[in-house]
C-alpha cells in the first residue's frame, strides 16, 4: 500500500474570482475504498483530473501509482464490445478480461455487438471490468450507477466489495454504505476524510452541523449588535449635519463650514467603524464555515386540461425491430405520481420518450391527453452548450427563476462563477472607475453635500469611491429639474406612462447625438 499525498493544494478555473481548492492538504491510502462525496460543483470531478494530471495546479500530488479513470472515452462507439474492453483494459491477459466480465456478469453474446447497442447498463459494467482487468493502477472511479438499475447497482456493490483500494464519487448513499470504508468530502469550506461509511459519515456530519448552528445563532445576536452600533455611529454624522441650519445662539449663525467638516469626520469614523466590524464579523463567520442547510423544493404541475392524462393497453416498445417489453397496461392520472422500475434495456427511457410525444415504434393502444404541456430531463447531457444564460434561453425559462432555484438547491454559488457569464470577471467599485479612467476625488458625499442617493450609496457600498465627472446616456429625476445630472450632450427629455412616485413628480431625459454639418447636412431621422 501507498499514500496519496496532497499538500497546499490551490487551483481555480480561468474567469473565476474563487478557487475551487484553496491550500488544502489530506493524505489517503490506495488500500482504502475511499468514498468521494460532496454538493454538484464542489469540485469532486476536478479533483480526479487533477489526480491524473490533466489540468494544472499550486501545491503538490505526490503518489507512487498512476491513475486510472472511469469511464475511460469511448472514440469509436461502433466498434464491438469486446475491442472496447481490450482498449480500455490496456496491458494486460485476455482472461483476465474475460474473468472481470464474468464477474460483472456481462452476457457473451453482447461482447460482438457494437458498442453503441448496448444498454447503458451494460456499457458501465463493461468498462468497469476493463478498469479493473489492468494491474498497478489506482482506480477513480466517477459515477458509475448513471445508469444501473437496482439489480445492477447491487451486483456492482457485490463487485467492489472484493477490490483493494478505489476512490468512488456517487451520489448514491445505499450503494456507498455497501462497498467503502472510508469517506473523504469536500463541505463547504473544509475538505474531511475519516474511517467510516456513509451512514457513519452523516452521523457524524449532523452533529457537527447541529453543533454550528447553535452558534450560529450567537453570531447572529453579535451581529446584531455591531451592525446597531454602526447605525448610531452614521447617525451622529447625520445629526451634526442638520445643526448647519440651527437657529442664532447669542446672536451668531452656526458655522456651516466648521459643522461641515465635523460630520464628514464623523462619516469617515462611521465608515471605518463599519469596516473593523465587518473584518470582525468575516473572521467569526469561520464558526460556521461547513454547516450545510437544505432548502424544501415543491412541484407544482400546471392544471392539465383532461383527468385522463396518459393511458396504454397492450403496449409493446420496439428498438431496433426487437421488442423491449412485454404488453403493457397502465392509466395516468392527473395528480398521480408514478415511478417506472426495470432492468436496464427494459424500454423505461423508450416509454417516457413516447409519454413526451416522441416518435417511437410501438404496438397497441397509446393515449395522450391533447394539449398536455411535459418537461423530460434525459440521463445524458452531453448535448448541452453554453453557460445558464444560454440554457435558459434554449429552454424559454426566466433567467432570475432558474438562478433562483439553483441558489436554493446550492448550485448557484459555485455554477454562477463557471458558468453564469465565465468572460466576465467581477469588480470593486475603485476598479471599475479606474477601468472606465474616471478620475477619483476625496470626498464624503453628505445628505446636503453630494445628494442623499451618493450618501446611502456611499454608505452601502464595500468599497466605495466619489469620482469628480460622469457622462450618462440617461436620467431619471425625482423633480423637476436635472440639476447635477451628467448627461452627455444633446439631452432630450422623455414622455413617461408613470408621471408621479407619491406627490413628487417624475421625469426623464435621455442623450442624442450631436447634428452637425449646416444646411446642408443630411441627417439619420433614427438617431433623433
Amino acid at each position: 500500500m501507498s499514500l496519496i499525498d496532497v499538500r497546499h493544494l490551490t487551483f481555480g478555473y480561468d474567469g473565476s474570482p474563487d478557487n475551487v481548492f484553496e491550500d488544502v492538504s489530506f493524505q489517503l491510502d490506495t488500500g482504502w475504498k475511499l468514498g468521494f462525496i460532496g454538493r454538484n460543483g464542489r469540485g469532486k470531478t476536478t479533483f480526479l483530473r487533477l489526480l491524473m494530471g490533466q489540468m494544472a495546479y499550486g501545491g503538490t500530488i505526490a503518489a507512487s501509482t498512476d491513475f486510472r479513470y472511469f469511464p475511460c472515452p469511448v472514440e469509436d462507439r461502433q466498434a464491438t464490445a469486446w475491442q472496447v474492453a481490450l482498449q480500455g483494459a490496456g496491458d494486460c491477459e485476455q482472461w483476465q478480461l474475460q474473468r472481470e466480465l464474468s464477474l460483472l456478469k456481462v452476457p457473451e453474446e453482447a461482447l460482438d455487438r457494437p458498442f453503441a447497442t448496448l444498454s447503458g447498463g451494460e456499457q458501465t459494467r463493461l468498462l468497469m471490468a476493463a478498469l479493473f482487468a489492468g494491474e498497478g493502477a489506482f482506480p477513480l472511479i466517477d459515477e458509475p450507477t448513471n445508469h444501473l438499475d437496482q439489480q445492477g447497482r447491487r451486483q456492482l456493490a457485490r463487485y467492489l466489495q472484493g477490490k483493494e483500494g478505489f476512490l468512488l464519487v456517487s451520489h448514491d448513499r445505499d450503494f456507498l454504505d455497501a462497498c467503502v470504508d472510508h469517506i473523504l468530502s469536500i463541505n463547504r469550506r473544509t475538505i474531511q476524510v475519516q474511517a467510516g461509511n456513509f451512514s457513519t459519515w452523516q452521523q457524524n456530519r449532523q452533529q457537527q452541523d447541529a453543533l454550528e448552528l447553535q452558534q450560529n445563532e450567537k453570531l447572529k445576536k453579535e451581529i446584531r449588535r455591531m451592525e446597531e452600533a454602526a447605525r448610531r455611529t452614521s447617525g451622529w454624522s447625520d445629526a451634526v449635519e442638520k445643526t448647519k441650519k440651527g437657529s442664532r445662539n447669542a446672536g451668531l449663525r452656526p458655522d456651516r463650514g466648521y459643522i461641515g467638516h465635523k460630520s464628514a469626520k464623523m462619516m469617515q469614523r462611521a465608515k471605518n467603524l463599519e469596516r473593523r466590524q465587518q473584518q470582525s464579523i468575516q473572521q467569526k463567520k469561520s464558526l460556521l464555515q461547513d454547516a450545510e442547510l437544505e432548502a424544501s423544493l415543491a412541484l407544482q404541475p400546471r392544471e392539465a386540461p383532461k383527468r385522463r392524462l396518459l393511458e396504454a393497453r397492450g403496449l409493446v416498445l420496439y428498438q431496433g425491430g426487437r421488442p423491449l417489453c412485454r404488453p403493457l397496461d397502465l392509466t395516468l392520472e392527473q395528480g398521480e405520481r408514478l415511478a417506472i422500475l426495470g432492468r436496464n434495456g427494459a424500454g423505461k427511457s423508450t416509454l417516457l420518450r413516447l409519454c413526451a410525444g416522441e416518435d417511437v415504434a410501438y404496438t397497441g393502444s397509446f393515449y395522450r391527453a391533447p394539449g398536455l404541456e411535459q418537461n423530460i430531463v434525459p440521463q445524458q447531457t452531453h448535448h448541452l452548450r453554453g453557460g445558464l444564460r444560454d440554457l435558459a434561453r434554449q429552454q424559454q425559462v426566466e433567467e432570475s427563476l432558474l438562478l433562483a432555484l439553483l441558489r436554493q438547491m446550492g448550485l448557484y454559488d459555485e455554477q454562477e462563477k463557471k458558468h453564469l457569464d465565465p468572460e466576465k470577471p467581477r469588480y470593486t467599485e475603485e476598479d471599475l472607475a479606474r477601468e472606465l479612467r474616471l478620475d477619483i476625488v476625496n470626498v464624503v458625499p453628505q445628505p446636503k453635500a453630494g445628494g442623499s442617493f451618493a450618501t446611502c450609496a456611499y454608505k452601502n457600498m464595500k468599497e466605495p469611491v466619489a469620482v469628480e465627472y460622469l457622462q450618462a446616456d440617461a436620467g431619471l429625476d425625482i423633480g423637476d429639474t436635472f440639476i447635477g445630472m451628467h448627461i452627455k450632450p444633446v439631452a432630450v427629455p422623455v414622455r413617461l406612462s408613470v408621471k408621479s412616485v407619491g406627490e413628487a413628480h417624475l421625469t426623464a431625459v435621455r442623450r442624442r447625438p450631436k447634428s452637425i454639418g449646416g444646411e446642408r447636412a443630411v441627417y439619420n431621422p433614427d438617431l433623433k
